[in-house]
């Protein structure tokens, strides 16, 4: 748990950062009071000032030098602008610790590094270690699966600070950095992919003569059926898949067509795909 007396701050206001804001709320690691957030829309932080109680700072420096952490929830598009401004204040300083956790896709953090270690000396940088984290949307409902890496000036302590903030909207992994982008890849979208699945199931299921809404009710159930077997009986998926499939009954014929079609091998090469996109976005 961070210490009581830690305050956290978000620049930037969106989903991500909101998913952060009420797992933290909820799990009490950290009170409203010790929640701040800055943006560029005034509607968006009245939103989290009025839904969760924490408090809104005017500007993005501001918020980075009252905060003894800082979550960057920003665009990655716009992370390295926002952070050159932060650090090009005359007053812009480092005396006491401070942790920076990024959530910016495709940002590597020696970018972090070039833009918020520049006018520091060589202590300062020290007291400003940077994690990156690619967490991923189901932690708006608390089951998000998170990457984490960091810098040379992280410490034991500073990453245990940052797996309870994590942990409190699902699950943290730890990778070397150069293993993110098939993170991205893999949980970062993954999501999408299942959710793809499902539309391609409900649409099956009318298609095979039921409603849309039988047919929704089925695939969610069937879903969260199979997920749950995944993580309650501890075999692989392919074992369970084999358990599924009798010899010349239905399950088989619908993976006649599937293996007919490379449709695994369809879904591998968009993994690859997405993690060599991520690789290009962090150049």
């Amino acid at each position: 748990m961070p210490p009581a007396d830690k305050t956290i701050g978000f620049i930037g206001a969106g989903n991500m950062a909101e998913a952060f804001v009420g797992a933290l709320t909820r799990s009490n690691i950290f009170s409203p009071s010790q929640i701040r957030a800055s943006d560029i829309s005034r509607d968006r932080l009245d939103f989290l000032k009025k839904t969760y109680g924490i408090g809104a700072v005017n500007n993005n420096f501001d918020l980075f030098t009252t905060s003894d952490i800082v979550v960057l929830a920003v665009k990655p598009q716009q992370i390295v602008q926002a952070l050159v401004q932060i650090a090009s204040q005359a007053a812009y300083s480092i005396p006491e610790r401070k942790i920076v956790i990024s959530i910016a896709a495709g940002t590597p953090i020696f970018k972090i590094e070039q833009a918020l270690y520049a006018p520091l000396d060589a202590v300062m940088q020290r007291n400003l270690p940077i994690i990156r984290v690619m967490p991923n949307t189901p932690a708006l409902v608390l089951s998000g699966m998170s990457g984490m890496s960091w810098n040379s000036h992280a410490t034991g302590e500073d990453l245990k600070t940052a797996r309870a903030i994590l942990e409190a909207m699902g699950k943290v992994m730890d990778f070397e950095e150069d293993r993110l982008d098939a993170v991205t890849a893999l949980s970062g979208s993954g999501p999408a992919y299942v959710f793809y699945l499902a539309e391609a199931m409900i649409e099956g299921g009318r298609a095979a003569g039921l409603d849309a809404q039988d047919a929704a009710a089925l695939t969610l159930g069937t879903v969260k059926g199979a997920l749950a077997l995944l993580e309650q009986y501890g075999e692989a998926p392919e074992q369970l898949r084999r358990k599924v499939t009798s010899p010349g009954g239905t399950t088989e014929a619908a993976f006649k067509v599937l293996e007919n079609n490379r449709v695994k091998k369809i879904i591998v090469e968009a993994i690859l795909a997405a993690a060599r996109r991520s690789k290009e976005l962090s150049k």
